[in-house]
């Protein structure tokens, strides 16, 4: 049986529900960014003990396949962004998203507009911001070197994009206050 999981956005998300539903007593095949193949299969009540179980820790059962679809889009966004180099992709986000999930970009677009209140393009932006705040904390790549391993077209576009996010400019982030990170399940 196939859970399906909100707020996965790491591999310690994976290692946390992964023992949590070990601990319920299930037979956990495989755990992945918004799912686990657990064996047997639940009923309505088992389920809800799961989903407690989960909420205590942050995360959600999806019961409906427009939940699962629309948390799978962000999972592929974050597992992109997140836990890949953007530099040599060259990645066209809506085409690796129809491919990902086997259904027409427009249709998966207007799904997630319904859904999240607002854009995929939105929601990549905001991914890939918070991924530069991390890079400039981190301290160990100059701007240049993090718009190209982001993917961006040139310093000025990252900066721009930056600075309607944030406010800042990423130099002005850089040396103002550390800790003005969100939290990737809370974008």
């Amino acid at each position: 049986m196939i859970l399906h999981i909100k707020n996965m956005v790491c591999d310690r998300c994976i290692m946390v529900v992964r023992q949590q539903l070990q601990n319920i007593g299930l037979n956990v095949s495989e755990v992945n960014l918004g799912s686990a193949t657990v064996q047997p299969e639940q009923d309505s009540e088992q389920l809800s003990l799961i989903s407690s179980q989960l909420k205590l820790l942050g995360f959600e059962l999806l019961d409906n396949e427009k939940d699962r679809i629309v948390e799978r889009i962000k999972s592929l966004i974050i597992e992109k962004v997140h836990h890949s180099d953007l530099a040599d992709t060259h990645l066209n986000f809506s085409q690796y998203l129809s491919d990902g999930l086997n259904k027409d970009y427009a249709y998966l677009s207007r799904m997630f507009s319904d859904a999240e209140d607002t854009t995929i393009e939105k929601f990549i932006i905001q991914q890939k911001i918070e991924k530069v705040k991390e890079l400039l904390e981190y301290g160990e790549l100059n701007v240049n070197e993090i718009t190209w391993k982001m993917g961006y077209s040139s310093s000025a576009h990252l900066s721009a994009q930056f600075k309607t996010i944030t406010g800042l400019t990423p130099s002005q982030f850089k040396a103002s206050q550390p800790g003005k990170r969100k939290p990737i399940d809370k974008l």
